[in-house]
């Protein structure tokens, strides 16, 4: 006979979770706006703690080099998280004024649970994994 009352292990794995979001400018103040804008959403939606964040890495578009977007995840106090920033292909006709960003994070969660974000002109990418102005203005709001 099983104990009814033990508990059921979750493993703890490594999964990827991603985010994008489009800059209105070349400026670090609209670089950095959108990315923090981009990283407390993934932070909110995925209810997450910088102890289980492995590593993240950030991407602009070539368009985009007036700061590293890594310094956003600074301010909101990712100190400890190992960060790096890269470009993009430079695609011809692909989306402008783009942030990425690809977080690596210890959960329990199953691919499913997952929260990916899309925002702004980004959505287009992902329109399955986009969240509107309105939207996001609420979820944050609420946070």
């Amino acid at each position: 006979m099983g104990n009814s009352n033990a508990s059921v292990q979750q493993t703890m794995v490594c999964r990827g979770i991603r985010g994008a979001t489009t800059a209105r400018s070349n400026t670090s103040e609209d670089i950095l706006e959108a990315t923090v804008e981009m990283m407390q959403a993934l932070t909110v939606l995925n209810q997450l703690d910088t102890q289980d964040v492995a590593s993240a890495i950030f991407t602009t578009t070539p368009d985009l080099n007036a700061t590293f977007p890594a310094l956003a995840a600074r301010e909101i106090g990712w100190t400890e998280v190992p960060l790096m920033c890269s470009h993009e292909m430079d695609v011809p006709a692909s989306l402008q004024k783009a942030v990425r960003v690809l977080l690596h994070v210890n959960t329990t969660r199953s691919a499913a649970e997952i929260k990916h974000v899309y925002l702004k002109g980004a959505i287009q990418l992902r329109p399955e994994w986009g969240y509107t102005d309105d939207v996001l203005a609420e979820l944050l709001g609420k946070a």
